[in-house]
C-alpha cells in the first residue's frame, strides 16, 4: 500500500471528483440495501401474510426498527389502496422499481466522477514520467533498455489505472453497501446474521491465500514486455543490418524466445488471478447454502421469521456477495498495481545527477575562453580522460584529432555538460559550468553531431528547434548559410515537407545540413561539431563543409575532427592519444614536427 499511497499524489487536483464520488457512492450503498428491504411488503401482500394496518405506528426504538419498518409501510399502503390488492401490489411494485432506479442513477453518477480522477491521475502520471524521461541525464539511458522505460510509461501506468485506481470505486461504495446491508440484515434478525458471521472470516482467509504471490507474478510480466518493447525498438532501428545481414531468423527467434517467457508469466499470473473469483463465489453460495438451512429452520420450525422477511433476508445476504467479491478481486489488483506501481515510481524517484546548483547563475553571453583545468573523467571504472587542460579563446577554432577511443567526443559531452567532471573543472569565462544554469549553458552552444538526430516532422519544425520564435525570413537564412535552401525547395512541400521517421526520407549530407541549419537558426557563440562530416560522400562533404565554414564565422568553435578537411584551417589542433594530448600547433606546425599528427594525416585516419 505504501506505493498506492505515494501514487494517490496525483489524485489531490481532482480531489473535488474523489469527493462526489464518494457522496454518491453513499447513496448508491444505501439504495441498495433498501431496495431490497422494498421486496418485503410486496411479498406480504403476495402472500397475504399482513392484515391492513389502518392506525399509524409509532417508533419504538432501535431494536423494533424492522416491525416499525414494516407496520409503516402497511399503514401506507392501505391509506393508498384501502382492500384493493392490485392496487397495492402496483404501489410496492411501484417503489421498488423507484429505489432500484435511483440505486442506478447514483450509481452511474458515482462511475462518472471517478472517471475524471482515474483518467486524470493517468494523464498526469504520464506527463510526469515524460518530463523526467526528458530531464534524466545521458548516462542513465546507456544502463536503461529504451524499451523498458516505454513498457514503463504506457503498459505499466496503464496498469495502474487498472488496479491502483480501481479500487478508488471500491473503496466507499463497496465496504459501504456491506455495511448498510448488514445494518437491514440485522434489524431483519440479528441470530440469522450473526450465525452468517461465523462462515465470513474463514472464506476472506482462503481467499486471501490465493493472491499472496500476485505482485512477484505480475512483476516478471512487465519486465518481460520491457524486453521485448526492447527488441522492437531495436528491430525498427537496425533494420537495414538485419536485411543486410541476412539475420531476420535470429531476430525472430530472440523474439519470439522473449514473447514464449511473456507467456509462460502471463498464464501464471491470470490463471492465479482467475482462481479469485470461481473461488470468492463458491464460497458465497456456500454461506448461503448453510443461510438457507438455518433460516429455513427458523421459518419452518421455531417461526421466528416470516417468510417474507427471509426472502428479503436472501437477497441481502446475496447483495453482500458482489461487493464481497469486488473487494478481493480489489486486492488481487492491488498485489498486481504494486509492482507496476514500483517501477513507474523508480523512474518518478531517480535523482537527476545533472541539476542547478542552489547559487546557480543565469549567463547570457560568452566574453573570453573556456578553461579545461586539470579535468578527469571515467563512464565507468577506467579513466577515459586523465588531467586534460585546454584552452578555447572566444573567436578560435580548435580542433581535437585522434583515433578512436582517446577521449575527443567526452570532452563535447563534459562542456555541454551530458556528463559532469570526476576531477578537475571546466569554466567558462573564469565561471564553473556547475554554478551555471544548465538551460543558459546549453542556450550558449550549439551542436552538431555524426548521427544527424532529426524528428518526425516538417523540415521547418526541424530546424525550429532551434529557435521555435524564429520568423519564416529567419529560418529561410539559416538554411541558405547551411547549403540546405536549394534541396529544400525541390522537396516535394518545400519547408513544410514531412521528412519520416528520423528523417529517413532524405540523404546522409541532407540530412546534416538540416542540422547545421538548426544550430545557425539557434545562433550560439560556442559551436561544437562532433565529427560533423565523417559519415558523408565525398560531394555531400564538400556542401557540409561550405555550411560548416558559414557557421562558424565570427565563433568559437571546438571541432572534433575525422577528415583532414574539417580541420586544417583550425587556430589551434590538439592531438589526443588514450585521454591524454600528445601535441598540439597549427595544421603547419604539427606537420613539421613529424611525430603523431602526421602519421595521422597520412593513414587519413581521423577518427
Amino acid at each position: 500500500m505504501n506505493y498506492f499511497k505515494k501514487i494517490l499524489r496525483f489524485a489531490k487536483p481532482y480531489q473535488k471528483y474523489g469527493f462526489l464520488n464518494i457522496f454518491f457512492n453513499i447513496l448508491y450503498a444505501l439504495f441498495s440495501a433498501l431496495s431490497f428491504v422494498a421486496l418485503i411488503p410486496m411479498l406480504d401482500v403476495l402472500f397475504k401474510e399482513s392484515d391492513r394496518l389502518y392506525e399509524k405506528p409509532t417508533y419504538q426504538g432501535i431494536g423494533q426498527l424492522n416491525d416499525f419498518y414494516k407496520d409503516y409501510l402497511n399503514y401506507q399502503v392501505t391509506q393508498y389502496a384501502g382492500e384493493d390488492e392490485m392496487k397495492a401490489l402496483v404501489l410496492v411494485i411501484s417503489l421498488v422499481i423507484v429505489l432500484f432506479l435511483f440505486k442506478n442513477i447514483f450509481n452511474y453518477l458515482a462511475m462518472y466522477f471517478i472517471t475524471f480522477l482515474r483518467n486524470g491521475v493517468l494523464k498526469d502520471v504520464r506527463n510526469a514520467m515524460y518530463k523526467k524521461v526528458v530531464e534524466l541525464p545521458i548516462s542513465y539511458y546507456s544502463e536503461k533498455r529504451k524499451g523498458d522505460v516505454i513498457a514503463r510509461i504506457t503498459s505499466d501506468v496503464l496498469e495502474i489505472q487498472h488496479s491502483f485506481l480501481s479500487i478508488l470505486e471500491l473503496i466507499v461504495r463497496e465496504p459501504l453497501t456491506i455495511l448498510f446491508t448488514i445494518i437491514v440484515m440485522f434489524a431483519i434478525s440479528t441470530k440469522l446474521t450473526i450465525f452468517v458471521f461465523i462462515f465470513i472470516p474463514i472464506s476472506g482467509m482462503l481467499i486471501s491465500r490465493i493472491g499472496k504471490s500476485l505482485k512477484k507474478k505480475s512483476d516478471k510480466v512487465q519486465k518481460e514486455q520491457g524486453t521485448f518493447l526492447s527488441i522492437i525498438e531495436e528491430t525498427l532501428g537496425g533494420l537495414r543490418v538485419i536485411k543486410a545481414f541476412n539475420a531476420e531468423n535470429r531476430f525472430v527467434k530472440h523474439f519470439n524466445t522473449s514473447t514464449g517467457r511473456f507467456f509462460k508469466f502471463s498464464n501464471s499470473l491470470l490463471n492465479r488471478q482467475n482462481l479469485a473469483s470461481p473461488t470468492s463465489e463458491f464460497l458465497g453460495i456456500l454461506v448461503i447454502g448453510i443461510l438457507l438451512w438455518f433460516g429455513g429452520k427458523m421459518v419452518l420450525i421455531d417461526e421466528t421469521l416470516d417468510a417474507s422477511s427471509f426472502i428479503a433476508y436472501m437477497g441481502l445476504a446475496y447483495n453482500i456477495l458482489t461487493p464481497a467479491k469486488s473487494i478481493s478481486k480489489a486486492s488481487y489488483g492491488v498485489k498486481k498495481g504494486n509492482a507496476a506501481a514500483e517501477r513507474v515510481l523508480e523512474v518518478l524517484q531517480t535523482e537527476n545527477t545533472i541539476k542547478d546548483a542552489p547559487n546557480a547563475i543565469e549567463k547570457t553571453a560568452f566574453e573570453k575562453n573556456i578553461s579545461v583545468k586539470d579535468m578527469s573523467f571515467k563512464y565507468e571504472d577506467e579513466w577515459v580522460l586523465k588531467n586534460f587542460n585546454l584552452e578555447v579563446p572566444i573567436g578560435k577554432t580548435i580542433a581535437l584529432v585522434g583515433q578512436s577511443g582517446s577521449g575527443k567526443s567526452t570532452i563535447a559531452n563534459l562542456v555541454t555538460r551530458f556528463y559532469d567532471v570526476n576531477k578537475g573543472s571546466i569554466e567558462i569565462d573564469g565561471k564553473n559550468i556547475k554554478e551555471i544554469t544548465v538551460k543558459s549553458l546549453r542556450n550558449l552552444m550549439g551542436i552538431v553531431t555524426q548521427d544527424s538526430i532529426l524528428f518526425n516532422d516538417t523540415v521547418e519544425n526541424n530546424i525550429r528547434i532551434g529557435n521555435p520564435n524564429a520568423t519564416k525570413e529567419e529560418v529561410i537564412e539559416a538554411a541558405k548559410i547551411a547549403n540546405a535552401y536549394e534541396f529544400i525547395q525541390n522537396l516535394p512541400n518545400g519547408f513544410e515537407t514531412n521528412i519520416g521517421d528520423a528523417g529517413g526520407k532524405l540523404s546522409g549530407g541532407q540530412k546534416q545540413r538540416l542540422s547545421i541549419a538548426r544550430a545557425v537558426l539557434k545562433n550560439p557563440p560556442i559551436m561544437i561539431l562532433d565529427e560533423a562530416t565523417s559519415a558523408l560522400d565525398t560531394e555531400s562533404e564538400k556542401l557540409v563543409q561550405m555550411a560548416l565554414e558559414n557557421m562558424m564565422k565570427n565563433r568559437t568553435s571546438i571541432v572534433i575532427a575525422h577528415r583532414l578537411s574539417t580541420i586544417q584551417n583550425a587556430d589551434l589542433i590538439v592531438v589526443m592519444q588514450k585521454g591524454e594530448i600528445v601535441e598540439q600547433g597549427t595544421h603547419q606546425q604539427l606537420l613539421d614536427k613529424k611525430e603523431v599528427y602526421h602519421k595521422l594525416v597520412e593513414m587519413q585516419s581521423f577518427e
